[in-house]
């Protein structure tokens, strides 16, 4: 087993929020997931402009607050308690327009 401090991870450089990867394919051979944390205060969007995709699978779990997202040309609201997926290769992209700051829990799953 391996433990990890969430606060003991440094965030990757990323403008205005904190990204942090607290597991990700160097941990084993094969492994084929990437897992971490982010906070996205209000007024932040990932990414700054436009849309991103990955080539993993994304699984994300809200435990704090809540975020406006498009993935797939489609906008949604997720809050604190909401589980996302978004299949590899859609377009997405994430906006707190809240007044608090949103803690998302997430996954990236090689298929």
């Amino acid at each position: 087993m391996q433990v990890v401090t969430i606060n003991q991870v440094s965030p990757e450089n990323k403008p205005n929020i904190e990204m942090r990867t607290l597991f990700d394919d160097s941990i084993l051979e094969g492994a084929r997931a990437t897992f971490g944390t982010v906070t996205i205060p209000p007024g932040a969007r990932i990414p700054l402009e436009g849309t991103g995709s990955h080539q993993e699978d994304e699984y994300a779990i809200v435990i704090k607050g809540s975020i406006t997202t498009m993935s797939g040309g489609k906008e949604y609201k997720v809050s604190a308690g909401q589980a996302t997926f978004i299949p590899y290769g859609e377009e997405h992209w994430a906006y707190n327009d809240g007044n608090e700051d949103c803690e998302i829990i997430w996954a990236l799953v090689k298929r």
